[in-house]
């Protein structure tokens, strides 16, 4: 059964919050466009990265559409996508400097996501800087 308070919507979707989704659904959008391209294509290339891009894809994918949701439980669900976002950046970021025999081929988050002007970096660090400001981590409300 839902909780009637789940359902109950966050006004998140105001100012800083659009500007968020609208980058987070720009991602989404250019991630998955790029994975599909890159699996369908050059999979054999460079089966890390290009599986590590979908993943990134699946990830802006769920995040964008939590957010625009905006309920107390899509707004946990972001947030624990937030942070998997970040931690895989910074795991990524740190792994194609150290072995990159590993990544013949970029992902999103390579180099800390230094081919998109390192937003892949910024972005969760945004997104959860805005989640705790506004008081939007999903908790009780």
């Amino acid at each position: 059964m839902i909780d009637p308070v789940d359902e109950q919507v966050i006004p998140v979707r105001r100012g800083a919050a659009r500007a968020l989704i609208a980058v987070y659904a720009v991602f989404a959008v250019a991630a998955t466009s790029r994975a599909l391209y890159q699996l369908v294509t050059r999979f054999g290339e460079a089966p890390l990265a290009y599986a590590l891009s979908a993943f990134a894809a699946v990830l802006y994918l769920g995040i964008t559409f939590c957010l625009v949701r905006s309920t107390p439980q899509t707004l946990r669900i972001a947030r624990a996508g937030i942070v998997l976002e970040l931690v895989g950046v910074l795991i990524v970021g740190t792994a194609s400097f150290v072995d990159s025999a590993a990544f013949p081929r970029a992902t999103v988050w390579s180099h800390y996501g230094e081919g998109y002007g390192f937003v892949p970096l910024l972005l969760p660090i945004l997104g959860l800087w805005y989640l705790r400001r506004s008081g939007s981590t999903g908790g009780a409300h």
